[in-house]
């Protein structure tokens, strides 16, 4: 793809600005978060290119932005973030990406370090026998057709209802676990039928279960309220999406868009960026589907966690209540959403996409659980299996910048490819074991895409969010064992 040569105006140390004269169509400017010393990999690829496109759609607002873990991505880059006016923009389904809904739910529970880490090969193994995992996995709920029309329309709640969570899970996720516009009429057969047998499964590339201990806690009061209490505290995280009903969707979609960019006479840089109007049929169409696929992702993660939860009371012989394995919060990654605010001191609906990004909501803003509401929506961003992952939350920047907004995680740095060519001969596996990480995968070659190496530190990425005041640090953990799909 080669080195991106474009112009970078500084803001400040960790905002950087495309102008909106770098290209003719560019209809507002880009704004990139990071620090100088993250540019330099940024600009190795072409993703600020697709910045620079994304600022050509039809009604975007505000600028076109991506976060500190930037990298290129299906028409948006990944880590890209553009909110458009309902009544005159668009909905690209290269906002979204092919996973709808990737994104993460996170457990506390009151076990310490050293009850778990004595059993944490147990543990690690009951966990990949409890929850299916790689390419095509398929689980253990068989759906029939009425039962897969529920979960794309109803989302955790479905999960909820037949006893794979609590009411108290879907109240600490967003959206409660269930985005009401969803339309099961408008997801194709082919969609329902790779989305019926995977429903409770963790996927391949990378997804993953996680084993977590508390290292750091920056803001006791938020952490508090969250239920993460000290140091040595175990954690449970888990990352996943909408599985090959969410993919089937997108490449659905993708066809029907690209039609209706001629229909609407819509000019584009990149053809990868096809949309259509939001208020048209067919934007309101890819909405209902994608909320669909949203939906499943929801009830997924939760089925998932209600095996998490099995798994450790039968290493530890103590029921899921006496281990206080409570849920934090689940957030995603991969979405478009109607939301309301405010441009140039008015209040407008907006479509935001947020593709690798996490929403970071202000204390007080509504869609904020109660026991949230004086600390502000928890952010959940991951790093790569060999380093750590953050806790924070929203702040009142990322309301007023970034349509509350922020990274997602680590970001890659290195393709599939490029990683597994770098890593041959290197047993990763063992060399995560030599640091106490106990890692159990169906594919052990492929352990190397996913390698350290083959990403941004997360610390510097949040590092540089946080510089950017678009996220307060809470809390930070390091892994234990991992389940990779």
């Amino acid at each position: 793809m080669g080195h991106w040569l474009g112009e970078l105006n500084k803001i400040d140390d960790y905002r950087w600005e495309i102008p909106q004269d770098y290209k003719t169509g560019m209809r507002v400017a880009g704004r990139i978060y990071a620090d100088e010393a993250m540019l330099g990999a940024i600009r190795e690829e072409q993703s600020l290119e697709q910045v620079a496109n994304v600022a050509f759609l039809p009604g975007i607002v505000g600028c076109s932005m991506a976060m500190p873990d930037i990298h290129w991505g299906y028409g948006f880059p990944i880590g890209g973030v553009a909110a458009t006016r309902v009544r005159d923009g668009v909905i690209s389904p290269g906002g979204v990406g092919y996973d709808i809904n990737c994104g993460v739910k996170l457990l506390r529970t009151d076990l310490d370090e050293d009850e778990v880490m004595p059993r944490i090969r147990e543990l690690v193994n009951h966990l990949f026998h409890n929850v299916p995992s790689g390419l095509g996995s398929e689980g253990k709920i068989k759906l029939n057709d009425r039962e897969m029309e529920e979960v794309l329309s109803s989302g955790a709640g479905w999960a909820v209802k037949r006893g794979y969570g609590t009411p108290l899970d879907l109240e600490f996720t967003e959206e409660q676990g269930c985005m009401k516009v969803a339309d099961p009429g408008k997801v194709s057969d082919k969609a329902k039928q790779r989305g019926m047998p995977q429903l409770g499964t963790l996927g391949s590339g990378n997804h993953f279960l996680e084993v977590q201990v508390v290292r750091e806690i920056y803001d006791a009061e938020a952490a508090g309220a969250m239920g993460i209490t000290h140091a040595g505290q175990v954690l449970m995280l888990i990352h996943t999406g909408s599985r090959g009903l969410g993919h089937q969707v997108c490449d659905d979609y993708l066809r029907v868009m690209g039609e209706a960019v001629r229909r609407y006479g819509i000019v584009l840089p990149d053809r990868q960026l096809a949309c259509a109007p939001v208020e048209s049929e067919e934007g309101r169409d890819y909405l209902s589907a994608m909320a669909c696929a949203a939906n499943y992702a929801w009830a997924n993660r939760m089925c998932i966690a209600h095996w998490v939860r099995d798994s450790f009371s039968q290493v530890l012989g103590r029921k899921p209540g006496q281990i206080g394995m409570e849920q934090v919060y689940d957030v995603a990654h991969n979405i478009a959403k109607i939301e309301d605010h405010v441009i140039e001191g008015r209040k407008q609906a907006l479509c935001v996409h947020r593709k690798g990004a996490t929403r970071a909501f202000l204390a007080g803003q509504e869609g904020i659980p109660g026991r949230y509401r004086h600390i502000g929506q928890p952010v959940l961003i991951p790093g790569d299996m060999g380093r750590c992952s953050f806790i924070a939350v929203g702040t009142e920047r990322a309301m007023a910048e970034t349509f509350g907004s922020t990274c997602h995680g680590a970001g890659r740095l290195q393709s599939r490819g490029a990683a597994k060519r770098g890593m041959r001969g290197t047993d990763v596996a063992a060399e995560l074991a030599s640091r106490g990480i106990h890692i159990k995968t169906g594919n052990r070659g492929a352990l190397a895409e996913e390698a350290s190496s083959a990403y941004k530190d997360v610390v510097d990425v949040v590092r540089a969010a946080q510089g950017a005041g678009i996220i307060r640090k809470v809390a930070m953990a390091a892994p234990i064992g991992v389940i990779k799909g």
